[in-house]
C-alpha cells in the first residue's frame, strides 16, 4: 500500500524499547521526534518536547515492560507532556501492557491493576491504545478509549512456515486458558492440536498434569503469549518429552524473561524460543543450550499506525487465521 508520510503525524518513544521505536519509525519513514525523557537527581522523571506539536496526530511508542512502574511512567507524564502541547490526538503504541495479568479478583482484597492502569492511561489524556496479544482480550473493555488489538501470529507463523527442520509438528498448548491462540496457530499453519492441563503451586512454580492429545513421535511446538519465569513452557515441555515428543519449541509473543527463566529454559527439552521484539531481549546472549530467534514486529506496528493516521481500516492486521 502506497503511503506519503504526512508532516501532521509525529513519534515519539520513552527510553522504555528505542529499538523498535526506530524500527516503527524508519517502516513509517519518519523520524522519531525530538523529545528529552531524563530523570532528576531524586529519580523522578522529566519530559520535555523540543518541537512544536500543536495540532499534530502524536504516537508514543512505549511497551510498559520491566521495569513496569518506571516505564509505565514514562508513558503517562509524556502523554501529559503532549496533551498539554496541544496535540490533535495521542495513541499509545504499547506492543506489551504490562499488568494485564491482574485482571480480575482471584483472591478477597486484592485490586484489579489491570483497569488502574487503563483509567491511568485515559487521565493522562491519551485518545486510543494501540498493542499486540493482550494476555486477556476481555482487558479491552477495561478502556473508554478504542483500543487497536493486533496480533503476532502473521508475523511468527511467516517464520514458522519456513523452519523446514520442524515440520510437520503439533501445536500445543501449554495451559488451557491459552488454548484459543494455539487452536489459531494450528488452523493457520494447518497442524494438529494438543494441549497440557496444569496446576499452578505459585506464581514461579507449576506442575503439570497430563496432556489431552498425542505428542508420541512428533515434534511439537509450545505456544504462549507470554513467559517470565518460563514455569509453565519448562514444565509442559518436561511432560511432552516424557509423553514421547521428538523435538520441543516454544512460541511466545512476549518473552518478558527473567534470571529464573535463562536458568530453566537453559536446563528445559525445549530446543529454541521463538519470540517477537515486543520488548527488548537483554538476556539473549545467556542463551547456549536453548536457542532464541527474535522476530521484528516494527513492520505490523508501523502498518498499524499508518491506518490509524490515514483513518483506514486496520481490521485485516487483526486477522490471525490467514497469511
Amino acid at each position: 500500500m502506497f503511503f506519503a508520510p504526512n508532516p501532521d503525524m509525529k513519534l515519539f518513544t520513552g527510553s522504555a524499547h528505542p529499538e523498535l521505536a526506530q524500527g516503527i519509525a524508519d517502516y513509517v519513514g519518519l523520524p522519531l521526534g525530538d523529545a528529552s525523557v531524563t530523570a532528576f537527581a531524586d529519580g523522578e522523571t522529566s519530559v520535555r518536547i523540543n518541537e512544536d506539536i500543536r495540532g499534530r496526530d502524536v504516537f508514543i511508542i512505549q511497551p510498559t515492560c520491566p521495569p513496569a512502574n518506571h516505564n509505565l511512567m514514562e508513558l503517562l507524564i509524556l502523554a501529559d507532556a503532549v496533551r498539554r502541547a496541544s496535540a490533535a490526538r495521542i495513541t499509545a503504541v504499547m506492543p506489551f501492557f504490562g499488568y494485564a495479568r491482574q485482571d480480575r479478583k482471584d483472591r478477597p482484597r486484592v485490586p484489579i491493576t489491570a483497569k488502574l492502569v487503563a483509567n491511568l492511561i485515559v487521565a493522562a489524556g491519551i485518545n486510543r491504545v494501540l498493542t499486540v496479544d493482550l494476555h486477556a482480550q476481555q482487558l479491552q473493555g477495561f478502556f473508554d478509549i478504542p483500543v487497536d488489538h493486533l496480533y503476532a501470529l502473521p508475523v511468527l507463523a511467516r517464520h514458522i512456515r519456513s523452519r523446514k527442520e520442524f515440520v510437520p509438528f503439533l501445536a500445543v498448548s501449554p495451559d488451557v486458558g491459552g488454548f484459543k491462540m494455539t487452536a489459531s496457530y494450528a488452523q493457520t499453519l494447518h497442524v494438529g492440536l494438543a494441549t497440557v492441563f496444569k496446576k499452578r503451586k505459585s506464581d514461579t512454580e507449576v506442575s503439570s498434569l497430563e496432556i489431552i492429545g498425542d505428542v508420541r513421535d512428533q515434534n511439537v511446538l509450545l505456544v504462549d503469549d507470554l513467559t517470565t519465569t518460563a514455569g509453565t513452557l519448562t514444565s509442559a515441555a518436561e511432560l511432552c518429552k516424557a509423553s514421547g515428543a521428538k523435538e520441543v519449541y516454544a512460541s511466545v509473543t512476549h518473552a518478558v524473561l527473567t534470571d529464573m527463566a535463562v536458568e530453566r529454559l537453559e536446563k528445559s527439552e525445549i530446543r529454541e524460543l521463538i519470540t517477537t521484539n515486543t520488548v527488548p531481549n537483554p538476556k539473549a546472549s545467556q542463551f547456549q543450550r536453548c536457542g532464541i530467534t527474535t522476530l521484528s514486529i516494527s513492520e505490523l506496528l508501523g502498518e498499524a499506525i499508518k491506518r490509524i493516521h490515514g483513518d483506514e481500516s486496520v481490521s485485516s492486521l487483526f486477522k490471525i487465521n490467514g497469511d
